[in-house]
């Protein structure tokens, strides 16, 4: 396996970046009254996720890196309930936007699992 050198060589970021443009895409289709609401929370957790990706990257410590990615999923976690109340509400189900969000989970969830081997705890 080939050590990625930059953020953008993550997998879970590509991932985490694409889920952005698509949450960003799917907000578009909400309501004008969501803008300061629905809209910019789903948009801001979306950034998160990858925006923490990158921070974490950067760190020297591998006990910081999980930190920021456990801070990812948190984020992640946020995007999946929003996804959720924007079909209770009557605002559209998206199929695709939801696997992405489940792909994206179970990336990140792999590349912490591999940063907390490096570090011997494995939990």
């Amino acid at each position: 396996m080939e050590v990625a050198k930059s953020f953008r060589d993550v997998v879970a970021w590509q991932k985490a970046h694409r889920l952005t443009l698509e949450m960003y895409r799917h907000t578009k289709q909400l309501p004008k009254e969501e803008l300061f609401g629905l809209t910019s929370q789903m948009r801001r957790a979306a950034v998160s996720v990858s925006a923490n990706i990158a921070e974490g990257f950067a760190k020297f410590s591998d006990r910081d890196k999980i930190r920021f990615m456990n801070i990812a999923q948190g984020s992640l976690e946020e995007c999946k309930y929003y996804i959720i109340l924007c079909k209770d509400l009557g605002f559209g189900e998206d199929k695709p936007l939801e696997e992405l969000a489940d792909e994206t989970s179970r990336l990140l969830t792999s590349y912490c699992n591999s940063i907390k081997r490096r570090i011997g705890t494995g939990k």
